[in-house]
């Protein structure tokens, strides 16, 4: 009797391309993103989830010593012909490669250099030739802002000949469409290695516009939440990209960032002064005394504001200067932690120094004591003028911590109003860029805070909602098998 063959289905596979992923290494929003929207698809999907990183100098030491090397090559990059080491590690079930060049990576951070267009033209060349020396093709090829644009590129001009790089299918990600990518045209041949049959691609406002040209060559196009996938048509939030955004809006869709929410509950995390859940909130008490304390200020049941923050202009403190002393004139607390251009950080010193009874501000960049401010404030303002997502809306919402946002991006897609819905709010917003309707809303919230049962309410809502990546996750699968059986 002759032996049934067994049929090997082979699972699709998505590629990440990006420029940092935690824990390895990052310096935001992005770092937070692809350290968990990956690990949360290989969770809930079949797929096959692998990740490709630049080998930093900053990568974290707890991991290095336990990579493994895979194979090295060389790349060329127009004139140059540039050595690439490969090296892999698993995790979360996630397969991550890691690109090693010490000529454009040994070096301290992993942005702010005159090379940057060179050093993420060679990553994402580094990533084409990868694919040819492990024989491994992704079904997707998953990138992620203006670093790794030039991959999609390649990918649809100099690799287009090979069946196997025809095969696969592109996503490309804005995470901030602020940052584009732009260079001269001397760059396009000289760096790039690019010709005129690609300068029509690439060429944008008198330049080149490496994100532009990703637009264009992607088959998907997504933001990191609805509401900024439509802003971005707009000249005010698209930093005059939208033509582009306008023109290729039909392959263009938002999908809302999630947050991996083990990292930020109450009941676990060791920062926290003292544990507290959903079903006990007596610990937030404790939580909010004790932060008191630390920051000496008056141990007293008022409300505490708080803002964990970059200090910089589009985050909105221009809103907050301009009422800040009519904010303090409140029964309230005000506790800042941040760093950023001189000028916020000098003015946010001298609220301190003028309202030392009110008002702390930390200078600095602490995930200790944010964690502990996020666990013990009763509020957390987020004015922003533009935010495509933002995460700490959602931080803050599951340490029970309500949050107050301006109606943009993200914000407005993940803090239903309680000002506007009161039987499901979760927090606070405000609509237009205005710094007296922020106030306006800052006093609605301190008037709800003082009815301590329908408080409570808010806060419980907050908690409990699902800011995790798994709904986000089941989107991009649906997306990835619309490209694929397409």
């Amino acid at each position: 009797m002759a032996k049934k063959s067994i049929k090997i289905v082979k699972k699709d596979s998505v590629l990440f391309v990006a420029s940092e992923a935690n824990p390895f290494a990052g310096t935001g929003g992005l770092a937070d993103v692809i350290g968990s929207l990956p690990k949360s698809l290989a969770s809930c999907t079949d797929l096959d989830i692998r990740v490709v990183c630049p080998l930093y100098k900053d990568f974290a030491t707890e991991y290095r010593d336990k990579l493994k090397f895979v194979t090295n090559f060389n790349v060329p990059l127009a004139w140059r012909n540039q050595y690439c080491g490969i090296f892999t590690y698993s995790l979360n079930n996630v397969t991550y490669y890691f690109i090693d060049n010490e000529y454009y990576f040994k070096r301290d951070g992993l942005y702010g250099y005159l090379d940057d267009g060179e050093r993420f033209a060679y990553f994402s060349k580094a990533v084409l030739v990868m694919m040819q020396q492990l024989d491994y093709y992704p079904s997707v090829m998953h990138c992620h802002d203006w670093q790794t644009a030039l991959s999609v590129v390649y990918l649809k001009t100099l690799f287009k000949k090979d069946k196997k790089f025809n095969k696969i299918k592109t996503m490309f990600t804005i995470h901030n469409i602020e940052y584009q990518g732009k260079y001269g045209f001397e760059v396009l041949g000289d760096l790039f290695g690019l010709g005129d049959k690609e300068r029509g691609i690439l060429e944008y406002d008198g330049c080149v516009n490496l994100m532009k040209g990703a637009i264009v060559c992607a088959d998907k196009v997504s933001t990191v939440s609805p509401t900024y996938a439509e802003e971005i048509k707009y000249d005010f939030f698209s930093h005059g990209l939208s033509t582009i955004t306008n023109e290729y809006a039909y392959k263009t869709l938002g999908i809302l960032n999630g947050i991996d929410e083990s990292l930020f509950d109450p009941s676990t995390n060791a920062s926290c002064f003292a544990s507290y859940s959903a079903s006990d909130l007596s610990g937030k008490k404790v939580c909010k005394t004790e932060l008191q304390k630390m920051l000496n200020l008056p141990e007293r049941d008022v409300p505490v504001i708080a803002m964990i923050s970059r200090l910089v202009a589009h985050k909105g403190l221009d809103l907050f200067k301009a009422v800040v002393d009519e904010l303090l004139c409140e029964d309230v607390q005000l506790v800042i932690l941040g760093k950023g251009e001189l000028q916020y950080e000098e003015f946010f010193k001298n609220v301190s120094n003028n309202y030392p009874t009110k008002c702390r501000t930390v200078i600095a960049y602490n995930k200790d004591l944010s964690t502990k401010i996020y666990s013990g404030a009763d509020m957390f303002l987020m004015p922003s003028k533009q935010e495509p997502c933002g995460l700490s809306q959602m931080m803050a919402s599951k340490y029970g911590t309500v949050a107050i946002v301006r109606k943009t991006g993200g914000l407005a897609d993940s803090i239903i109003p309680y000002n506007v819905d009161s039987e499901n709010g979760i927090g606070f917003n405000f609509e237009n860029y205005n710094a007296h309707e922020m106030l306006f809303v800052i006093k609605n919230a301190i008037y709800a805070y003082k009815n301590k049962n329908e408080w409570e309410k808010i806060v419980l809502r907050a908690m409990n909602t699902d800011f995790s990546w798994e709904k986000s996750a089941r989107v991009y699968e649906l997306i990835y098998n619309e490209l694929l059986r397409r």
